[in-house]
């Protein structure tokens, strides 16, 4: 839509505008330096900022009323960041050496190293927490470039619980449609910054048979599946189902985990390798993911030159997670720990929990009960969710079919806020309840065993957990005595399924 300005009673100003020639050659001039500075910026992910020129959207005017003359001087940066996140910004036409300066408090203040060339960069944390980041650059003669607004939001991780894609021997997850598990959750799924699941197969068309009660193995294809229609991007390894195959399909479940663009976590070619943080950057943020099973067989760990899963013990733990911690801005701490069907933590798995906090784990995230456990608020803002339960996974009773999506909103070194998405598996296929998420997963209407303390580690502080308080009921999951457990509402507060039929496999 064009704007129109300058005219009174449909009379055109005693003084005219520049003619339209004048201004298609003018903008074509502002849309040739645009260009420019995405050139040197050598990405995709930014957002451009004209100087006295303003344009649209993230394009404001220069410093404004602050006393300094404005000059031609333009900004490129990221479209978004996380809070803590690094940015990297260009500057271009501004007279160097330039330093770049961030509007905290309604004071400006310099960040990063100087750009010593029309065209450089430097990198930097925002301090900014909301909204979003005003940044401008202040060259050597004292003029200000243009005003560069990058958008400020929080990190959102979405994370599942077990998914087996194999047909056998519960009985076909999907039939012939393997994109059918996905349906309800995917779009979800889909637009989270980063997706998260325990993959609880093996991924391959080799090897024989475990002698165990129940083996799965999951084809390529479907994996491939998964991948297109969920967005899933990392996935536990570590667990009581990526060796059911042998050594040679463990490899080959590494290889097609790798081959469809997802990360695999807890697992590796060898013992070192199994242990390896893994970091996925996203809006500024580095985040860590280690993996660890504590769940029979052993003899699925990794070795010194052998394929396998990673053990979890409390050095094990201790070393990755700081290690991870040294490495990152956010640590994820996964799991497969507890006893099935149990709708509480066991004492073994409270105290890795508070080992990987200890060591600097921003969430720990758990597997293996089948059944949704107790998350905890840690402290002002970490979190431990003890066990999300089936996902894509065969369910036949009502605690084993109770599921969900966890949401975490990530800043740097901190779970900002935490969200549930409760849903009902259907056979496999995890289907979303309608109504708005619970805001409060954390809070459980019964308390979880509280963590033995451990021997203190010298400087570093002990974080108390939240004290729970019970939740308030609401639409999406009514919290009463007969409803299955959800984070806000666990086993204590339900009747935990029993017989045969509630077994959904170890």
């Amino acid at each position: 839509m064009s704007t129109f300005s300058g005219r009174t009673g449909g009379h055109r100003p005693a003084v005219a505008g520049p003619s339209p020639a004048v201004r298609f050659l003018e903008r074509r001039s502002t849309i040739t330096a645009a260009l420019a500075v995405v050139a040197v910026v050598g990405v995709t992910d930014v957002v451009l900022l004209a100087g006295p020129d303003r344009g649209r959207g993230a394009i404001v005017g220069p410093g404004g009323a602050t006393g300094l003359a404005s000059s031609d001087g333009r900004l490129a940066g990221p479209r978004v960041v996380a809070p803590g996140g690094r940015v990297r910004i260009v500057a271009r036409g501004v007279r160097v050496p330039a330093r770049v300066q961030e509007q905290v408090g309604g004071r400006w203040v310099a960040r990063g190293e100087p750009i010593t060339t029309d065209g450089g960069a430097t990198r930097f944390r925002i301090r900014s927490t909301t909204g979003s980041a005003p940044l401008r650059a202040v060259g050597a003669d004292g003029r200000v470039s243009g005003r560069l607004d990058v958008p400020v939001r929080a990190l959102r991780l979405l994370a599942v619980g077990d998914i087996n894609l194999s047909p056998a021997p519960l009985g076909s997850v999907a039939g012939t449609d393997a994109a059918a598990p996905w349906r309800s959750v995917g779009p979800r799924l889909r637009g989270a910054d980063i997706a998260f699941g325990n993959l609880e197969t093996a991924v391959s068309t080799r090897g024989t048979a475990e002698a165990k009660q129940f083996t799965f193995r999951t084809s390529p294809a479907a994996l491939r599946t998964m991948r297109k229609r969920s967005g899933i991007d990392v996935v536990n390894l570590a667990n009581n189902h990526t060796g059911d195959f042998g050594r040679q399909a463990t490899t080959d479940t590494l290889r097609h985990v790798a081959d469809n663009g997802i990360v695999a976590v807890g697992a590796g070619r060898d013992e070192d390798d199994a242990h390896r943080p893994r970091i996925v950057r996203r809006l500024g943020l580095k985040v860590a993911f280690v993996g660890f099973s504590t769940v029979e067989p052993s003899d699925f760990r990794a070795g010194p030159s052998t394929p396998g899963i990673a053990w979890a013990t409390p050095e094990a733990v201790r070393t990755a997670v700081r290690r991870a911690a040294a490495e990152a801005d956010v640590v994820i701490a996964t799991f497969h720990w507890g006893i099935e069907l149990a709708r509480t933590p066991t004492d073994q798995s409270a105290q890795l929990a508070r080992t990987a906090i200890l060591a600097g784990a921003t969430a720990v995230i758990g597997g293996h009960p089948h059944v949704l456990q107790p998350a905890i608020g840690v402290g002002k803002d970490r979190l431990i969710a003890y066990s999300l339960g089936n996902f894509v996974f065969p369910s036949h009773s009502p605690a084993t079919a109770d599921s969900g999506i966890l949401q975490l909103r990530l800043g740097a070194g901190k779970v900002l806020s935490h969200a549930f998405f409760p849903a009902t598996i259907r056979g496999a296929t995890p289907v979303l309840r309608p109504g708005p998420p619970d805001p409060s997963p954390s809070i459980p209407t019964s308390p979880a065993p509280a963590p033995p303390a451990p021997a203190p580690t010298p400087g570093v502080p002990v974080p108390a957990p939240v004290a729970p308080t019970p939740a308030a009921p609401t639409a999406a999951a009514p919290a009463t005595p007969a409803a299955p457990a959800t984070p806000t509402a666990p086993a204590a507060a339900a009747t935990p399924a029993t017989g045969p039929s509630a077994a959904a496999g170890p």
